[in-house]
């Protein structure tokens, strides 16, 4: 899943872009209100987590101006705020959760956990295709009593094909989604990523291949029984 962190404190910002990669998010930091505008212009997110008190446009002006572009991206609010009347104004804005400085972060991975799955067609914490599982909670690639754990950009790979069963997904939308528009690697790198995960498929005895469409882009799909 792809987030967008807009939290102007530097230091804070990088450690929590830290905490949400090594949870296998794939992270865009902005550090004010008009350039997590600009992200939200060219890209989309499965949620983001916005602080209030921001430079050049505040995280109320943010989320408003999200909510009139009916933009429904799932947003937690993250803020210093903790009173009754600025969190009843942030929700009532168009914020799907809210949470208060200081936090524990197994508390804000529970809560994006929370509103991405209420935006997803299916809400499970495991995602299946053939005789192959994917599980959400502990990145694990299943194909019945054997498992391999997916390192990072893997499990991120594997999730965005997965919650697109047979769907043609092109090399810009997969590099958006899981590197981001402000990558240094090249658009080649999903190659790398996608041979292998087909070995790891081999190794499960998996019964779904990554099948490439020539100039369009990947998809997941069932192998065909000859």
């Amino acid at each position: 899943m792809r987030l967008l962190l807009a939290e102007d404190e530097k230091s804070l910002s990088r450690a929590l872009t830290r905490i949400l990669e090594s949870s296998h998010y794939s992270v865009d930091a902005a550090y004010n209100g008009e350039e997590a505008l600009d992200f939200l212009d060219v890209s989309s997110y499965d949620a983001v987590i916005l602080d209030l008190m921001m430079p050049k446009v505040d995280g109320l002006t943010v989320l408003r101006t999200l909510r009139e572009r009916n933009n429904l991206t799932p947003v937690l609010i993250l803020t210093a705020r903790s009173e009754v009347d600025d969190k009843v104004l942030g929700l009532d804005s168009g914020a799907n959760d809210y949470l208060t400085k200081p936090f524990e972060p197994k508390e804000l991975l529970a809560r994006i956990r929370a509103i991405t799955r209420v935006q997803t067609k299916n809400p499970s914490s495991v995602l299946q295709l053939g005789n192959v599982t994917l599980d959400r909670t502990n990145y694990e690639l299943a194909c019945g009593e054997n498992s391999i754990r997916l390192a990072n950009k893997e499990f991120q790979l594997m999730e965005l094909l997965m919650s697109n069963p047979g769907q043609v997904l092109s090399t810009e939308q997969i590099f958006e989604r899981i590197w981001g528009l402000d990558s240094d690697a090249e658009t080649s790198i999903i190659w790398v990523y996608i041979s292998y995960l087909r070995r790891k498929f081999k190794t499960l005895g998996a019964n779904v291949l990554i099948k490439a469409t020539r100039n369009v882009g990947y998809s997941l799909v069932v192998e065909e029984e000859d």
